[in-house]
């Protein structure tokens, strides 16, 4: 009869379900998130020398906590000098292929408007930044770029490895790598 009753007040009740970690152990990392930024203007998509000898758009790996617009936004400054704000950055949607056990997950972002004039930056290892017209795309361009820039634009006449994209509904995109973080 107690267990009728303790179960009738439980039913009362909206169920509550707890979580917990698997391990205490970090994970083993297979997996690199990134944001590539596309800046289109009357001279081009803007493209800058990797020292390795890639072109690369401008881009890099999010931070912990930081959404993948404001990824795009401090990339952008590092690397080019540039200024933008997160509401200036459109994500169009994410690219995911495996480069070893890894895989590789990278947004793609649109910069519609920013401040300034690309040039080197110190200590970074992308630099030589300048635009090419869209019927003027160099050979040569980092696979992540490239597949970037084919998601944006697909009738561009680029080469380079497949990666599955799935793009962002309008207005759904995710403000945020992190956003339930206060939860």
């Amino acid at each position: 009869m107690q267990q009728l009753i303790h179960a009738r007040r439980l039913a009362d009740r909206p169920a509550r379900i707890s979580s917990r970690a698997r391990s205490t152990r970090p994970p083993v990392p297979h997996a690199a998130v990134g944001v590539g930024a596309v800046l289109f203007s009357d001279q081009g998509v803007l493209l800058g020398r990797h020292r390795r000898g890639t072109l690369e758009l401008p881009g890099g790996t999010v931070e912990p906590g930081e959404s993948f617009q404001e990824t795009a936004v401090r990339e952008l400054r590092e690397e080019t000098g540039l200024t933008a704000r997160p509401d200036d950055v459109t994500l169009l949607g994410t690219l995911a292929d495996h480069v070893g056990d890894v895989l590789r997950i990278t947004i793609a972002a649109l910069v519609h408007a920013w401040q300034g004039q690309p040039d080197t930056q110190p200590d970074e290892s992308v630099g030589d930044w300048a635009w090419y017209p869209l019927d003027q795309l160099p050979d040569g361009l980092f696979v992540c770029s490239a597949q970037i820039l084919t998601a944006w634009r697909p009738h561009l006449p680029i080469d380079h490895t497949p990666a599955h994209f799935t793009p962002f509904a309008s207005g759904t995109a995710p403000s945020s790598a992190a956003s339930n973080r206060g939860a």
